[in-house]
């Protein structure tokens, strides 16, 4: 039986020293601005269910787990650093939090989009040695989306792109999103495709259990749009374009076996018109054009199975701040039967890389 020790979170350790950088990969902020915005879309009489019940719960419960999310998620100063401090953290990789601009209508999510790396820029510019980043961009507007990618990779230095799955019940395995894709692979900057709340349709049977959240329906809804991303052909238009999955690959890697089988019976039957052959198996694609990060899951078991699909490489360090604010994580990963070399790339030089840091 496998022990699924979690860690514990009442007197939690200082952070151990140690001979790498420990640099955290999907880390969340919010400008007070866009919460304004988002206020303003809960009042309405046609907000999205699935939205109202993540970021207006947020907003308004008094229970200490939302006030402590949204006090860390506007501060981009004194307090994150504090908590990085705390829980051994060298490097924050932050991303414009879920669901980002893709709630908003066409002209404002455009325009919040440059607001938002105009201000994660700033952060950076203030704490140069701790702070990266992701660009956020409007998948409502795939060109305006790709001009926003070029702008901040060349002036804004911010060398990767965030999407927080659908945008209005759309996927990006849409060609009229690929834009985006083009835009991403000429700058060379990854896309993090990072969870949504669940859209209209699926959110109700999630929602009824309590399990429409990070607790399982996140993973269930992204690991689909990855999924659509692959099998819509995606990476044989664009064989360079790099992703990134959160949360373990979103269970994928766990899947792949079956992707792979289920995926080639499927070919062969013609059953839908919309799955074409691909140039390679889905699994393929997994380790060649995604990286993936631990983002909540501080266990050593999933990670090493990860480490063995992806590639020591392709497996990333993160702690998906603030809604998983564990300052004794570090500590237990620390711990895992690795090589130093191996320790390293999954805590600093994998995410060096990816995110192109100096």
């Amino acid at each position: 039986m496998i022990d699924v020790k979690l860690p514990e979170t009442g007197n939690p350790k200082p952070p151990a020293r140690v001979p790498y950088k420990r640099i955290a990969t999907e880390e969340a902020f919010a400008p007070p601005e866009m919460l304004d915005i988002y206020r303003r879309i809960c009042e309405r009489g046609d907000c999205d269910a699935g939205f109202k019940g993540l970021m207006g719960f947020y907003m308004t419960s008094p229970s200490e787990r939302a006030q402590h999310i949204m006090r860390c998620l506007v501060d981009m100063d004194d307090l994150r650093l504090q908590h990085m401090d705390e829980a051994g953290i060298d490097v924050a990789v932050m991303a414009l939090t879920s669901p980002g601009v893709q709630v908003m209508d066409t002209p404002t999510a455009v325009s919040f989009a440059r607001t938002a790396n105009d201000f994660l820029a700033d952060a950076i510019r203030r704490h140069p040695t701790r702070f990266a980043g992701m660009l956020a961009v409007a998948p409502q507007d795939p060109a305006a989306a790709a001009r926003e990618i070029e702008r901040g990779v060349r002036e804004l230095g911010i060398h990767a792109v965030v999407i927080n799955s659908h945008t209005n019940g759309e996927y990006l395995s849409d060609p009229k999103f690929w834009d985006i894709f083009a835009a991403a692979e000429a700058m060379d900057a990854p896309i993090y495709l990072h969870p949504n709340s669940l859209p209209p349709g699926m959110y109700e049977p999630f929602a009824a259990a309590g399990l429409d959240g990070a607790i399982y329906g996140f993973a269930v809804e992204t690991g689909l749009h990855a999924l659509r991303i692959i099998t819509a052909g995606v990476f044989d238009r664009f064989p360079r374009l790099q992703m990134i999955l959160g949360h373990m690959g979103e269970a994928l890697p766990y899947w792949a076996y079956r992707l792979d089988y289920m995926h080639g019976a499927t070919v062969r039957s013609q059953r839908y018109e919309s799955v074409k052959p691909l140039r390679q198996r889905p699994s393929d694609y997994l380790r060649q054009n995604f990286t993936i990060t631990n983002s909540g899951v501080a266990w050593p078991h999933a990670i090493k199975f990860a480490q063995g699909f992806m590639g020591m490489d392709r497996v990333m360090y993160a702690m998906d701040y603030p809604y998983q604010y564990v300052p004794d994580e570090v500590n237990i990963l620390d711990g895992m039967d690795l090589s130093l070399e191996n320790k390293t790339k999954f805590f600093q030089t994998n995410a060096e890389r990816v995110f192109k840091l100096r």
